[in-house]
């Protein structure tokens, strides 16, 4: 997905609320900046600052029955390793992290793990924050469960900044934040069948959006991994349900909102949003040299189905690649790099190009405790920011006698 900020405000304020863009939490503060020169200049000022205040909660507001990118927090991944990799880790994930990649590979689990990550995206405008916790059950199954949130908090709400009476008041101003969860429960277990593995996620999505609306919703995600020899192949089917989302809107503040600008807000959005299904399938090699160097490598088919900007687009699907490696060196430090997320974009001058995302990582580990950093670029190579990602991962049989 490219993310354009040469677009204009309200682009920027639609690619945040839902609609069409990859990641739909981008939110620019509005800031209040006026010249006392005059009282005639302060009010232009802030009549335009209302005025985009009104645009942004009308497209927080926005819920479509079928949407392109719904839920698309969830879309974003975990664990700075896998971002390293430009997530092209479906077909290698054996992890505490595998209950978000792909929950087959939760069955590789030795012992118990917990992950924890936080990032800053936005030029830390939004944040988001992952937490995962896993248990094999028996040498043939194991389970997860984990909490994503993506939020950005003290939002400035200035649609009642001027009166009935056309009078500024500041006291009006107030601060509202909108957060995403997803809270999953991962299951996962061997089949007969030598080296074939299946998982499942349930996940529950809590959305809220200030005092101005709020949503419930439900989904489910199923993984398979297959390894043969130094072969390791994954799929992962998310939302196969086709996942959904219901909207509760606070008719009172839609109300306050619904004539401040003549032809917009005159109707309640729609209180239901689906998410289509979207599927990963991935395939990996890895390289042992002189017993202490390692290389995984993988590569991934992400597809959609609808048409959107990826490299390959149809009406019925559309398909991404994406590639990423990692060198490690004695189980204890580790070189990643990725590139993937490659899309058409328009560039200014009308022309089309290639936009892609590249990702490089590292991390360490030692004695059950294991750090990774990655720089990553959420939209491409040139439009959006990069972004600094951490996580850490226990194997807490390191705490048992």
């Amino acid at each position: 997905m490219n993310v354009n900020l040469h677009g204009t405000f309200v682009k920027i304020v639609n690619y945040f609320a839902l609609a069409p863009y990859r990641y739909n939490m981008l939110l620019k503060y509005e800031f209040i900046r006026v010249k006392k020169k005059s009282l005639l200049h302060k009010k232009n000022t802030l009549k335009k600052t209302l005025f985009f205040g009104i645009l942004l909660v009308s497209a927080l507001l926005s819920a479509q029955t079928v949407v392109k990118y719904s839920n698309e927090f969830l879309n974003i991944g975990v664990d700075a390793s896998s971002f390293g990799m430009a997530n092209a880790v479906v077909a290698s994930t054996n992890d505490v992290n595998a209950s978000y990649w792909n929950p087959a590979g939760l069955v590789n689990l030795e012992s118990s793990e917990l992950s924890l990550m936080h990032a800053s995206y936005f030029a830390n405008i939004a944040n988001y924050d992952y937490a995962g916790f896993a248990m094999p059950l028996d040498n043939q199954s194991a389970v997860a469960v984990s909490m994503i949130r993506f939020g950005v908090d003290d939002i400035l709400n200035t649609t009642q900044l001027i009166d009935s009476q056309g009078q500024i008041n500041y006291d009006r101003i107030s601060l509202f934040s909108t957060a995403d969860y997803a809270f999953t429960v991962s299951y996962a277990k061997r089949l007969p069948l030598d080296g074939l593995n299946i998982g499942i996620n349930a996940k529950v999505i809590r959305r809220i959006i200030g005092d101005f609306a709020s949503s419930w919703g439900f989904g489910l995600d199923a993984g398979i991994q297959f390894n043969r020899k130094k072969w390791q192949f994954g799929v992962m089917a998310r939302d196969i349900t086709t996942s959904f989302n219901t909207w509760s809107i606070n008719e009172e503040k839609f109300s306050e909102i619904q004539g401040a600008v003549a032809g917009q807000n005159q109707e309640l959005p729609e209180t239901t949003e689906i998410t289509l299904p979207k599927l990963q399938i991935g395939a990996a090699r890895k390289f042992v040299y002189r017993h202490d160097f390692t290389l995984v490598t993988e590569m991934d088919l992400n597809m959609r189905f609808t048409q959107t900007n990826d490299l390959i687009s149809s009406a019925s699907l559309s398909i991404t690649p994406s590639f990423g490696f990692e060198f490690g060196y004695i189980d204890m430090i580790y070189l990643r790099g990725g590139v993937g997320n490659f899309q058409t974009i328009q560039q200014l001058d009308g022309a089309q190009g290639t936009g892609f995302q590249p990702n490089i990582g590292v991390g360490f580990a030692y004695q059950g405790i294991q750090i990774d950093y990655a720089l990553t670029d959420i939209g491409d190579q040139s439009a959006a920011l990069y972004s600094n990602v951490f996580s850490i991962k226990l194997d807490l049989s390191i705490f048992k006698d």
